[in-house]
């Protein structure tokens, strides 16, 4: 009975962020405030891109589904973190546990395939822009999309069932504000090599890939955009990029230094990494649309009309 409820434990404590127990309520507030945001502005941005025909082009389909994963994120990790902070509710669910982090980190590995294949858009757009609409067809997209899900599903599901094989019969408590593959594993008293060796390496590598692929396209991208004789037309080519490069950064630069502080940052103090941790997965959905809105004029006409015809009616 005893191994039984090792391999089936009931629930686990996420302890949220310690040593700063006295300030929980005060910085659920700022988490809660960029939460509303990023619920409003993701789906504000589906519902233009859902009803506005001039806004069905594949750059915006893949922009639907950076927005829907973002909601996925934001629901899966806000939630549980403000009920934690302002009401004490730190038990979690073995099964609720296991759901929280397969979304965590299936969100983390979509979103990277889908910036890859809004870098793919912007390719063909830019350099092959007469052809632009033979190449990326509804049926190709459609692929892509099947490919993107497929891949990070197969991906993550695995470290669902390497948790799943593990005991847990020592404690239950997660000094964390929600469940990630590698800080539950560690609660095991049994052997996670192999844990720690997929759950780090094959997901980062398969970010890493998207990365590079990312990379050489703006490399043909800026090879195609120095080669046009006006200065204008530079301008306006890099114009349509600009908001898939602020994107990136937002989404890359804070995972790598979040993966090399828990890495090699030992005299970091752990409450500093544990903040930073759910402002990462708090701020990209939130910063996203707005990003999109400013950058993009067609959004931003179409947010502007749509606000405007509410205040008329």
């Amino acid at each position: 009975m005893y191994n039984l409820s090792c391999y089936n434990p009931g629930s686990f404590i996420l302890v949220g962020i310690p040593g700063l127990e006295k300030f929980h309520i005060w910085i659920g507030i700022p988490f809660c405030v960029i939460y509303v945001l990023a619920i409003t502005g993701n789906g504000t941005l589906l519902y233009l891109i859902a009803v506005e025909d001039s806004l069905h082009e594949p750059m915006f389909f893949f922009l639907s589904m950076l927005a829907t994963t973002d909601l996925i994120l934001s629901i899966a990790t806000v939630p549980k973190l403000l009920s934690n902070l302002w009401f004490g509710s730190q038990e979690i669910t073995f099964t609720g546990c296991l759901t929280q982090m397969f979304f965590l980190h299936f969100s983390f590995v979509v979103d990277s395939a889908i910036l890859l294949a809004m870098a793919l858009d912007r390719y063909v757009a830019i350099c092959f822009p007469l052809r632009y609409t033979t190449i990326l067809t509804p049926q190709v997209i459609i692929k892509l999309v099947v490919s993107v899900v497929v891949r990070s599903f197969s991906v993550i599901l695995p470290d669902v069932f390497l948790l799943k094989q593990l005991p847990f019969c020592g404690t239950r408590i997660i000094p964390h504000t929600y469940c990630e593959h590698i800080g539950v594993a560690r609660l095991s008293s049994a052997d996670i090599s192999i844990n720690i060796w997929y759950g780090f390496s094959v997901p980062l590598m398969t970010v890493i890939s998207d990365v590079i692929f990312i990379a050489v396209s703006y490399v043909f991208i800026l090879h195609a955009v120095f080669q046009l004789s006006s200065l204008g037309a530079r301008q306006k080519a890099l114009g349509t990029c600009g908001s898939h490069i602020c994107v990136i950064l937002m989404f890359y630069t804070p995972a790598f230094f979040s993966i090399l502080a828990h890495r090699f940052g030992h005299g970091v103090p752990r409450n500093v990494l544990i903040l930073f941790a759910n402002l990462y997965v708090a701020i990209p959905p939130a910063l996203n649309p707005v990003v999109y809105g400013v950058k993009t004029k067609q959004i931003q006409d179409k947010f502007v009309l749509l606000f405007t015809l509410k205040k008329t009616q």
